[in-house]
């Protein structure tokens, strides 16, 4: 493993680090995790601006206002005051509940689901300002929750129940995070095709003064003619200068 693969590793595992201490974590376990790569004074500041740009704090935690929009602190808000009181149980009783929906029974696992939506929001503000939307992240937890409760019955014993509902909820916030990802890539691959041809296509005309053929457009440009065609039909057939 090279310096820029095992530097890139060390960060997921500050970040993942992070997640586990409610999206904080020291400048002693930054210096620590990157201590064996030997950094200078400036590339460590550059870590210290990723995090803190991946909405983690160093050393206290950071306030909802310093990462959640307006828009999602009101969203949040109005989600919290929805759901006040359905948490509210003690931990005899919370444990009593869990122990309950681990043998199958349906309304304590409808009851477990209610005590667990006020954990919801809070491990979604752990996620926030990833690109996706904090009502998302939530929405997401809260299916995975609703499917969790039914499942607890390979769980051993009621501390594990809760660790494994926390986790799946955590698992498809990531996932989600991931997948909106993976979209904006695919979505800037597609626009670079589409505008690649464009260019092309636009150059070609001008020079000869005419729209041009898919055919002329390869020879000229060296594309194949399903990079071509692909990308005329990604761009809706909007591409100006080809008669496809």
């Amino acid at each position: 493993m090279n310096k820029e693969q095992q530097f890139a590793k060390k960060l997921e595992e500050i970040k993942t680090l992070a997640r586990e201490q409610g999206n904080m974590v020291s400048e002693e376990q930054v210096q620590e995790a990157f201590e064996e790569l030997e950094l200078s004074g400036d590339q460590m500041q550059m870590v210290y601006d990723y995090l803190l740009q991946s909405k983690i704090g160093i050393g206290q935690h950071l306030s909802p206002e310093d990462y959640l929009t307006e828009k999602e602190q009101d969203y949040l808000e109005e989600y919290l005051s929805e759901i006040e009181g359905l948490g509210d149980v003690g931990e005899g009783e919370k444990e009593a509940i869990t122990l309950s929906a681990m043998a199958g029974d349906a309304d304590a696992q409808r009851r477990l689901t209610e005590i667990y939506l006020r954990e919801v929001p809070q491990i979604a503000k752990l996620y926030a300002g990833q690109g996706v939307f904090l009502e998302d992240l939530i929405g997401e937890g809260n299916v995975a929750l609703t499917i969790g409760v039914s499942m607890l019955g390979s769980q051993e014993n009621a501390g594990d129940a809760l660790g494994f509902l926390g986790k799946m909820i955590m698992d498809a916030m990531e996932n989600h995070i991931q997948e909106n990802a993976d979209s904006k890539k695919i979505d800037r691959r597609v626009a670079e095709k589409v505008n690649q041809v464009a260019d092309k296509a636009r150059e070609l005309s001008e020079e000869l003064r005419r729209n041009v053929t898919v055919d002329e457009l390869m020879e000229e440009s060296g594309l194949s003619e399903k990079a071509i065609r692909d990308a005329i039909r990604m761009s809706g057939y909007k591409i100006e200068g080809i008669d496809a």
